[in-house]
């Protein structure tokens, strides 16, 4: 058994570091408090590759595996989970249904693009009615004359409307017993994206709610096979929980760096608080369970990249570090005392961001339905 990173792994870990050390974290308060989408930041990061990082290299990306993906995401989460969703967004949801499902023409015509950065995608499975019972969805999309013409809505899409932003692939239904992915271009008459919703956190991401009204776009956007949409938004959420889980570590890395600097430096009764049991029991258990979590998604990570069924591990991973990333922010937002409940402090943007990591892509409940399913319950 080898625990070790290769060379090509570590290189991305200490880039996208140093990255969100010298870029994200000197503006990452402002864009927070400003609900400002980082453009710049991601114009950096896509020079940098990290836009399209799994996507092979043939169609403009990095070429990278899974783990190296995984370690890229968490350690933007580290400083700030914004930065992070809007790249796991585009790159998990919003590109790998083209990159899994597309026809070789379709990735030519439209990977380049994403893969580098230059433009941004998004997902559209969620509904106002449909969230955990993603299988309920209520948007239609019928053939008419050798297109598709789209009805419905979908809530909380991420990254659907930047001026970057592309286009999304939505779930619909293309007969009585049928659900189907479809893209839809920006700007498609028909097609309006709501006004930036507003947050409890990730404020600097773009979250938007989608409507549809008589939207036609071409036959040939469908991705894959006709009915098969269900089948493959299971798979491409599968992925996707990874790159959450690894945000869930993520966060209780910073959290605990947060935490553990206060302690050094703040005194009371004579001493640094670091010197107290009570705050060292704490650190400690934080510490012990960032460890935890970072090999259940390396597991997870390692898996995919082998070929072999990782469902059950990724799954486990997205439900075990969105409840240890609410434990560290609450452990070192106490560690931070009074000052913790400040804006001015960044463990407070870290406790705010938290919650949407016991929700978004599967809530805590849904994740232990899909293990008890692995497990043959």
């Amino acid at each position: 058994m080898d625990l070790d990173l290769t060379q090509e792994q570590q290189l991305v870990r200490d880039t996208v570091r140093e990255f969100a050390r010298e870029k994200v974290a000197p503006v990452a308060e402002e864009l927070d408090r400003e609900s400002r989408f980082p453009y710049e930041l991601v114009a950096e990061l896509g020079e940098l590759g990290l836009m399209g990082l799994p996507i092979a290299e043939e169609y403009g990306g990095a070429g990278g595996d899974t783990v190296s993906y995984a370690l890229a995401i968490e350690e933007l989460t580290r400083i700030d989970s914004s930065v992070a969703i809007t790249v796991a967004a585009h790159t998990s949801l919003g590109t790998m249904p083209i990159y899994l499902f597309g026809t070789e023409e379709q990735k030519q015509r439209w990977l380049p693009d994403l893969a580098s950065g230059r433009t941004l995608a998004a997902f559209g499975l969620t509904e106002p009615g449909a969230g955990s019972d993603a299988g309920n969805t209520r948007t239609t999309a019928e053939l008419r004359d050798g297109s598709w013409v789209v009805n419905g809505s979908k809530m909380f899409i991420t990254n659907a409307g930047t001026d970057v932003t592309w286009g999304v692939t939505i779930t619909a239904r293309t007969g009585d017993e049928e659900i189907s992915n479809i893209v839809v271009e920006n700007g498609t008459a028909g097609y309006e994206i709501s006004a930036p919703m507003k947050k409890l956190g990730w404020k600097a991401s773009d979250t938007r709610e989608l409507s549809f009204r008589d939207v036609a776009v071409a036959e040939d956007n469908l991705l894959g096979p006709r009915g098969q949409g269900f089948h493959q938004f299971l798979e491409i959420l599968d992925g996707g929980r990874i790159s959450v889980a690894a945000m869930g570590v993520g966060l209780a890395q910073g959290a605990y760096d947060l935490a553990y600097a206060y302690a050094k430096e703040r005194e009371q009764f004579g001493k640094p608080i670091s010197r107290f049991q009570a705050v060292q029991f704490r650190l400690a258990d934080m510490a012990t369970e960032i460890e935890a979590g970072r090999a259940l998604v390396l597991k997870a990570a390692w898996l995919k990249d082998q070929g072999r069924p990782f469902a059950r591990e990724a799954a486990m991973a997205k439900l075990y570090t969105g409840e240890l990333s609410n434990r560290a922010a609450n452990s070192a937002l106490q560690i931070h005392g009074g000052y913790g409940f400040m804006d001015e402090y960044p463990i407070s943007r870290f406790y705010r961001d938290q919650k949407i990591l016991e929700i978004g892509e599967g809530t805590n409940e849904v994740q232990r339905m899909v293990i008890a399913r692995q497990l043959g319950l």
